[in-house]
């Protein structure tokens, strides 16, 4: 169920989220590796047009090396603004796969130094780029050289025994003298021995402070925050000041907006003042059928699409139907439009059914 809150950004930040600077500005969905490709965002921009949405992490070597740039730059022309993230570490791969991001239409280059897998840190990707901050400053100097669109890094707050603020300090510093558009800080240290990537997005504590005094050392940055939260109530209060720290620019929610898409329906009218009518799950499920229809005559899969779609109707009765019936029926196949009507009507008659009880 959306969360239901009222909250309106203060002036100066709406004026700033309509610009779309970069992604570090206004609201975005995660980068999620397995989650995050273009049928995922398509389905996400019904829901909003103005979010920030993330490609998954995409690795300059498949880009290169991978000889399919259509399965790896490949997204559909509604999608922006839209951002392409990135996996690498040199700085000559890291500005080639920056321009052919600019050639193919995306709207930012976003360097990942946030993930914390061990399949990434062997190849010098993700969290442990945060103990080289010279060569993540020299990584967005030479895609700055090369692209014109923004150029932006999502990282952590440290890693392992980093504690002290003066490390993250001296890391951001060097992004700002290399030139860097935006800064999305997830605001959890990463351990990068002994903890699974999930228990990295659970277990290390929480410091939403960190990055607000970031942004108020760093006043000029653009600076969103991520990590733990939840709903746009928890997501909003960030754009007042925090402890007596300066608010932040943006935030960037993950896995809540995943599973619970339907809340996306709310962004553009509590971070962008649109008035618009919200758009109903039906005229969700409306706009999705052609988009569905021709990705079967291409010869693709329904349960490519509809396996981002069973949160659409999270919290409500029929939900769980819904997810069922979806993820029983759509990877048959012979599967079609047919499978997500049946589904929906199973929702609408259980609906009925509560609605008779009451």
């Amino acid at each position: 169920m959306t969360d239901k809150t009222h909250s309106i950004i203060p002036e100066r930040a709406l004026s700033k989220n309509l610009s779309h600077n970069n992604s570090a500005v206004g609201f975005s969905v995660a980068p999620m590796l397995d989650w995050t490709d273009k049928h995922c965002r398509y389905f996400h921009r019904q829901l909003t047009e103005q979010a920030w949405l993330y490609s998954e992490m995409v690795t300059t070597g498949a880009i290169i090396y991978g000889d399919n740039l259509p399965r790896f730059l490949g997204h559909n022309d509604c999608e922006a603004p839209v951002v392409l993230q990135l996996g690498g570490s040199d700085s000559k791969d890291l500005a080639t796969c920056a321009a052919l991001g600019e050639e193919w239409g995306y709207s930012e280059i976003n360097l990942n130094v946030g993930c914390p897998s061990d399949r990434v840190q062997n190849n010098m990707i993700g969290a442990c780029l945060l103990g080289h901050p010279e060569l993540v400053a020299e990584n967005v100097s030479a895609m700055k050289a090369k692209v014109d669109i923004p150029v932006t890094v999502k990282t952590r707050i440290g890693i392992d025994d980093q504690e002290e603020f003066e490390i993250l300090h001296q890391f951001v510093a060097g992004l700002v003298e290399a030139g860097v558009d935006g800064l999305i800080v997830h605001a959890r240290k990463a351990w990068l021995q002994g903890l699974s990537p999930k228990e990295n997005r659970e277990i290390p504590p929480l410091k939403y402070d960190w990055v607000h005094r970031l942004k108020q050392e760093f006043p000029e940055l653009d600076i969103a925050i991520n990590g733990g939260l939840k709903t746009h109530s928890d997501a909003l209060a960030h754009y007042s000041s925090y402890q007596d720290l300066s608010a932040v620019d943006g935030v960037m929610l993950g896995r809540a907006a995943y599973e619970q898409p339907y809340m996306l329906a709310e962004v553009d009218r509590l971070y962008y003042a649109k008035n618009a009518p919200i758009i109903t799950r039906e005229q969700v499920l409306e706009k999705m059928y052609p988009y569905i229809e021709q990705h079967l005559t291409d010869g693709g899969k329904l349960i490519q699409i509809t396996r981002h779609m069973l949160g659409l109707f999270h919290g409500l009765p029929g939900g769980r139907i819904w997810r069922r019936h979806l993820s029983e029926n759509a990877f048959k196949t012979c599967a079609g439009v047919n499978v997500v009507e049946e589904a929906y009507q199973m929702v609408n008659q259980e609906i009925q059914r509560m609605e008779d009880r009451a």
